[in-house]
């Protein structure tokens, strides 16, 4: 039989710890060592963190208070999250799964669609032609190329994007582009190179931009290519150039780090502009704000000291800064440009494509051009007088005021008079009377021999004919 000692309490010599004994266990007053304890530690309270080391099984952690965590976490499956805070301050949350919410309520970044302020922003939509060496509105709706100073004129086109290429994965399949001619006098102080969209002014007013914020922001974003590699200019001008409300900000189109872009290869370029207590925009069709992208500006119209990144008065001498003038004396350089988009808020998100039929909706508001197939009709209206008629076009859309002009092939032959037969025009048609919705036209046949006032339709002769309006800003 093992021997047994019997107490209910040990002291030490010294008196510094006692060991007491009951029928649940012993306590003991002072300090235990021990090379190890085994049993269950449930009851343990009040251990230093400090002594604390190895790893806790996920199974002994619950109910952990906010309050005892800090440092940096590792990265977590958020998949059981509940109970998260409704907002993350100033931060962002990037995601590679599904968000699903019971609403999106954007802050500062505007609306979830529509919210590009630039038309045919993919350069998709080119009623009035693919090409042309003529400075103004002549190829990519919307898009007013102009140029002056030049010994060459440019050619301005609708080009492809290349297959397989980024920006073509992202959904851009045409660009605008600018191949440069032979400026074999260098680069004068009046040579310029601007392209520019003007937007009208409701539509900044209504766009949700606190334009007199300076906390208030656009975001501006495209892709751009040069053959030359060198920086370019960012310019917007609000409503009409030189008057006392016109004011300027201008940027640096560059590779993102303030240096030349690099030559040949499309660059994503993304920039902010901030309201102005100084700005001023009217709730009319007039124009408002012109967007503009300059491959090249002689030194009259810069300055070395032009400060950048601010709204500023109007000055013609002081647009912008210096610019580099290689791209202008580099024979056939080119500069393309695709993806634009102009939104409210403080970041660029990604491009809103519409389709081909809306844009070209859009683009029909500031010009159409009429092109029935050969044989088709342009309108409907009465014979008047012997040799002429009067013809009612339809427009598509609304357009943004009453056309003035009337743009035609300048070849009579390709329109026909028609009432029980067919007669080819003597004269193109002019332009009588005109409202928003539709335009009186005055074709021309001498001699047709129709009887006076009998209805009478205009036709296209042939797949080339076409009638052009335009209510352009």
């Amino acid at each position: 039989m093992a021997s047994e000692i019997r107490v209910n309490k040990i002291t030490h010599t010294a008196g510094v710890g006692t060991i007491t004994t009951s029928a649940d266990g012993i306590v003991v007053v002072g300090i235990v060592t021990a090379n190890n304890f085994t049993g269950s530690g449930a009851n343990l309270t009040s251990l230093p963190a400090g002594q604390l080391t190895g790893t806790v099984a996920d199974a002994r952690l619950s109910t952990v208070s906010s309050s005892k965590l800090s440092g940096a976490l590792p990265a977590l499956d958020g998949s059981a999250l509940t109970g998260v805070g409704h907002s993350f301050g100033n931060s962002s949350v990037n995601t590679s799964g599904i968000i699903t919410a019971t609403a999106f309520v954007p802050t500062t970044q505007g609306s979830l669609s529509h919210r590009n302020i630039i038309i045919n922003g993919a350069m998709m939509v080119a009623q009035r032609g693919t090409s042309s060496t003529s400075s103004g509105f002549h190829t990519v709706d919307r898009f007013n190329v102009q140029f002056g100073g030049t010994d060459e004129a440019m050619t301005v086109e609708q080009a492809n994007v290349a297959s397989g290429t980024t920006p073509y994965t992202l959904g851009f399949l045409k660009c605008l582009k600018v191949t440069n001619g032979n400026q074999t006098s260098g680069a004068g102080g009046g040579d310029w190179l601007e392209i520019y969209q003007y937007l009208e002014d409701q539509d900044i007013c209504n766009s949700g931009w606190n334009f007199k914020s300076a906390t208030s922001y656009l975001t501006i974003s495209f892709w751009v290519k040069s053959s030359v590699s060198q920086k370019f200019a960012g310019f917007f001008y609000t409503n009409t150039a030189g008057q006392g409300d016109s004011y300027t900000y201008s940027y640096q189109i560059d590779n993102g780090s303030g240096g030349n872009l690099s030559a040949n290869t499309w660059t994503k370029i993304t920039h902010t502009i901030p309201g102005s207590s100084s700005l001023t925009f009217n709730n009319d069709n007039t124009k408002g704000l012109a967007v503009g992208i300059f491959p090249f500006d002689g030194t009259d119209y810069t300055t070395s000291g032009h400060t950048e990144e601010t709204w500023q008065q109007w000055s013609s001498g002081n647009k912008l800064k210096d610019m580099d003038s290689t791209w202008w004396t580099t024979n056939d350089a080119t500069f393309e440009l695709t993806g634009l988009q102009l939104e409210v808020g403080p970041v660029a998100t990604p491009f809103e494509h519409l389709s081909y039929a809306n844009q070209l909706r859009r683009c029909q508001r500031y010009y159409c051009r009429i092109t029935p197939s050969n044989n088709a009709f342009y309108g409907v209206g009465n014979i008047d007088g012997g040799n002429q008629s009067q013809i009612l076009v339809t427009f598509p859309t609304e357009m943004r005021g009453r056309p003035t002009s009337i743009e035609t092939t300048g070849t009579p032959s390709n329109y026909i008079l028609r009432v029980t037969s067919n007669v080819t025009c003597t004269s193109v048609p002019q332009l009588d009377i005109c409202t928003t919705t539709n335009a009186l036209v005055v074709p021309y046949a001498n001699g047709h021999g129709f009887t006076d006032k009998s209805g009478a339709f205009l036709r296209a002769n042939g797949d080339a004919s076409f009638l052009g309006f335009s209510a352009e800003l």
